[in-house]
């Protein structure tokens, strides 16, 4: 299991299995801002977001990570859902549309560091000011004569960075970082990380079983924009507090059997499910009925006491206008 206090005071390594998109074209921002839940065109050169996808009734179908280049958007997209996530934009274009759409997976690698310390591994080629960056700030650096896009942020609610280099650059770049001798993580431990802090992930808490509000991803949702594909949904959802299930963290007791038993109960009756588990923490993401509570709540799985915590990826609340969460 993930000492996450020991990766929260050091630093640790990760070799990313995750989509890249390429999206170009002088129609590029419009385009994605038509076509996802937060506020594009209000973007940038150097600068990025996270927004959702989400089908025409506003269910989810994947949050990816925006980065505003100079002559293109790259969309950094959840593991295995570049090919049809590019087939689902793609059908979105039309023939007098000013965008092309690529998918770059194989053409880079990209490398996470995570933890309070990454700064200082990264400090021998990339200057403090721009580390300190706001989120999502990200540019082009020269680290020995190879051509790298740092981001700042790791695409969780940790200090972090992402390397984005040339597949065939990447043996190089991994070989100077692994000799500061960070902590090397797998993939499967980026998961762990992400159901630690509660990011939703496909076929798990991103399913069309679900929207983006009920999802806790209120800082991908600009309120402000103009038309979307879901909009008029999500729109609705906001200005009526129709949000009838939340996403969760349940702290448990014990171990529980999920392929068993994924029901959430509450005094006998069923109230939510699971949808990831963590045995090594005793640790779900689940949705729970607003109605039945919230931070606090008592509630048990498979017989198994638990309590309902808050996670630090999402949040819950209705966005009021003038108020200062929109994006």
């Amino acid at each position: 299991m993930i000492d996450l206090n020991f990766i929260n005071n050091s630093v640790a390594l990760i070799d990313r299995n995750h989509g890249l998109l390429s999206i170009t074209g002088d129609d590029r921002l419009r385009f994605l801002h038509n076509q996802s839940t937060n506020n594009i065109q209000g973007l940038k050169v150097g600068e990025g977001c996270d927004t959702v996808l989400v089908n025409s009734t506003g269910r989810n179908i994947d949050l990816v990570s925006a980065y505003i280049q100079e002559n293109q958007v790259l969309l950094l997209v959840s593991p295995h859902q570049n090919k049809s996530l590019y087939d689902w934009l793609d059908r979105y274009i039309f023939p007098f549309d000013k965008v092309a759409i690529k998918d770059v997976t194989k053409d880079y690698k990209i490398f996470t560091i995570v933890g309070e310390k990454s700064q200082e591994l990264l400090s021998e080629w990339v200057e403090n000011e721009f580390l300190n960056s706001p989120e999502f700030s990200h540019k082009i650096v020269n680290i020995e004569d190879i051509e790298v896009i740092i981001t700042v942020g790791c695409n969780l609610k940790l200090t972090g960075y992402n390397l984005i280099i040339p597949q065939e650059k990447a043996p190089q770049i991994w070989d100077k970082l692994t000799a500061k001798n960070p902590l090397l993580l797998t993939d499967e431990d980026y998961q762990t990380l992400e159901i630690m802090q509660g990011k939703p992930r496909v076929n798990h808490e991103l399913m069309e079983e679900y929207n983006p509000l009920e999802s806790g991803l209120w800082d991908a949702i600009s309120f402000n924009k103009g038309c979307y594909i879901g909009q008029e949904t999500i729109a609705r959802l906001n200005t009526y507090k129709g949000v009838k299930q939340k996403l969760w963290g349940i702290k448990l007791k014990g171990s529980i059997e999920p392929e068993k038993d994924n029901i959430i109960m509450v005094e006998g009756e069923k109230v939510g499910k699971i949808t990831s588990y963590l045995p090594e923490a005793n640790f779900a993401l689940g949705y729970i009925r607003t109605k039945a509570g919230d931070i606090g709540l008592k509630v048990t799985i498979s017989e198994v006491e638990g309590e309902v915590i808050n996670i630090p990826f999402i949040r819950h609340e209705y966005y009021q206008p003038n108020s200062q969460n929109d994006s």
